[in-house]
């Protein structure tokens, strides 16, 4: 089964689908990583898209297009995979049913407010080794210092409040005809973003189960 992860920016889709990829035993595939790695590494895609992330501005659709459809044709993703951020726009869409070639998917959307993703991205800490913590909701046992490898954490450019409530806009704006897209389609489950990753968790396994 594939299943696609929905939701603005700070919705807990992420963590969610690291959790669910262990349990089912397939790759999460999360686009924003992939395009945060492409920048760190300095690639020549990365320097296309640094300038957009770091205004919380959505990566146009041709490069996000062309890195999920390479990432998706590897061999781990032969017998299921979780979807993280991508599609983002009707676009996208249309992209993915060329590349799933009529595979079985379903399609979660993580909805929460914007005061609770703000909060929530405010507080997030990274790690280079891919770690992610929260100064509230899930601290590292060392102040700013990576539980995993022992690097100092530190906040992304696009974790700060200003930049936050702007792609969460921009996620709204381009993404409610997606949403829309998939209702017509009978592919769509919504799910209570808000509250603990446990609960979020509980939730997100009832819809699985269906």
């Amino acid at each position: 089964m594939i299943y696609i992860f929905l939701g603005p920016p700070g919705s807990g889709k992420g963590t969610q689908a690291k959790k669910l990829a262990v349990k089912l035993n397939v790759p999460h595939v999360a686009v924003g990583d992939m395009l945060r790695e492409a920048v760190n590494k300095e690639s020549e895609i990365g320097k296309q898209v640094k300038s957009f992330m770091e205004e919380g501005k959505l990566v146009p659709d041709e490069v996000t297009i062309k890195l999920t459809e390479e990432r998706l044709k590897k061999d781990d993703c032969k017998n299921g995979l979780i979807l993280d951020g991508f599609p983002r726009s009707a676009k996208q869409a249309l992209a993915l049913d060329l590349i799933l070639d009529g595979k079985n998917f379903k399609v979660i959307y993580f909805y929460v407010s914007l005061e609770a993703v703000v909060e929530r991205n405010s507080g997030r800490l990274s790690c280079k080794c891919g770690a992610v913590f929260h100064i509230k909701y899930n601290p590292s046992k060392r102040e700013d210092i990576c539980d995993k490898c022992g690097e100092k954490l530190y906040q992304r450019n696009d974790d700060n409040p200003e930049v936050i409530r702007n792609r969460y806009k921009v996620y709204e704006e381009s993404t409610r005809p997606l949403i829309e897209f998939y209702e017509k389609k009978n592919r769509l489950v919504k799910i209570e973003a808000e509250g603990s990753i446990d609960d979020v968790y509980k939730r997100l396994l009832e819809v699985i189960d269906k």
